[in-house]
């Protein structure tokens, strides 16, 4: 093998010589195979061509000195790769199998989350069509309400919204109280009052003090008697005259025997204590809705004042159910209560009177 690289190598170097010349390459050629390969070669090419061939036999014996054990190292080599490609696929294998299962994970979630929202939203749904029925169900049932007062939504504005009942305090068209005003001055009957010391009884109904009086206690009017049921108290006075109120007035309510209602309106404006209402004042319940009755009798005509010319209208209660057909006689002449006694309702009830209403047109009377 040696000598084969040598030849080869003799025979690259000789034609690398002479291509310019091909009969004396021949010549060269035919002589050098009869020649060691070293003498056949020109001088200056001897040391160069020398380095080659050494560095061609070196290559060659490594060649052949390493051909069994590369030969026998092949296999191992290749049983490496081999057990490398394995691990690799392996790796790679477990590797799309985690991806996998995290992709399934989420969509799984991603699932959850849209049946749970796709749960909420029904149930939103259904809440919503429940409160629309439940809200046309409050708007077609009847109104029932029975609290009201003087202020804010349960206001006199709102009375009627409160209970169907209490309509007329909206779409009434003979509502108390009125400012009594342009009244066509007529003679009038004196009202005929047949009151005498009477029991009673009192209650803080959480809209004013009302007293009930004790029954035999008579007014008489137009040829129609009437029984006084109780009388109570507001601040300020609902009536005015000409476009004037009081501090305060006393309501006393009276009842037919057949039902028709007439109330006497007495102005209250301060001056000397008021005795009827001074002991109506000592004997107030300590708590709302508790009633009272003193061991002890009032008289109904000490409040009326002295004075008895009056106006008169026909008009309604003044607060819930603001029934119409009713007979208001109101005296022209105040009577007066202290300071004190004023200042003592004021802070149970500074406000508890109705806004005036239109007069509608009805006739006002008024004594001489």
């Amino acid at each position: 093998m040696r000598n084969l690289i040598a030849l080869f190598a003799c025979c690259c170097v000789a034609m690398s010589a002479s291509a310019n010349d091909p009969a004396a390459a021949a010549a060269k050629l035919a002589a050098s195979i009869s020649k060691p390969a070293s003498a056949s070669m020109p001088a200056s090419a001897k040391t160069s061509s020398s380095d080659a061939v050494k560095k061609l036999v070196a290559a060659a014996d490594a060649k052949v000195a390493g051909g069994p054990a590369a030969a026998a190292a092949a296999p191992a080599a290749s049983a490496k790769e081999e057990d490398a490609e394995v691990a690799l696929s392996a790796k790679i294998a477990e590797r799309l199998a985690e991806l996998r299962e995290r992709q399934q994970a989420r969509a799984g979630a991603a699932a959850r989350a849209r049946k749970v929202a796709d749960a909420r939203r029904k149930q939103e749904e259904q809440a919503a069509v429940a409160a629309a029925a439940a809200a046309i169900t409050a708007a077609a049932a009847p109104k029932r309400g029975t609290d009201w007062s003087y202020e804010g939504e349960l206001g006199p504005a709102n009375w009627s919204k409160i209970n169907d009942g209490w309509a007329k305090c909206a779409t009434g068209n003979r509502q108390s109280p009125i400012d009594l005003r342009d009244g066509i001055k007529v003679n009038l009957e004196q009202i005929s009052f047949d009151y005498h010391p009477s029991s009673f009884s009192e209650v803080n109904n959480g809209r004013t003090i009302q007293v009930e009086v004790g029954s035999g206690n008579f007014i008489t009017v137009g040829n129609q008697t009437y029984e006084l049921q109780q009388f109570h108290f507001h601040r300020p006075s609902e009536e005015k005259i000409n476009g004037k109120g009081t501090e305060m007035v006393m309501h006393m309510v009276h009842k037919s025997a057949d039902g028709k209602i007439a109330i006497v309106a007495v102005l209250l404006e301060r001056g000397q204590p008021h005795g009827l209402m001074q002991t109506v004042w000592d004997n107030l319940p300590l708590e709302k809705h508790e009633t009272v009755s003193p061991a002890i009798v009032i008289d109904p005509s000490d409040a009326l004042p002295e004075k008895r010319e009056y106006f008169t209208y026909m008009g309604s209660l003044t607060e819930p159910p603001c029934t119409e057909g009713v007979l208001w006689m109101v005296f022209k002449q105040p009577r007066q209560a202290s300071p004190a006694q004023m200042a003592l309702f004021s802070r149970l009830y500074p406000l508890n009177a109705r806004p005036v209403q239109s007069t509608a047109g009805r006739m006002i009377k008024e004594s001489n």
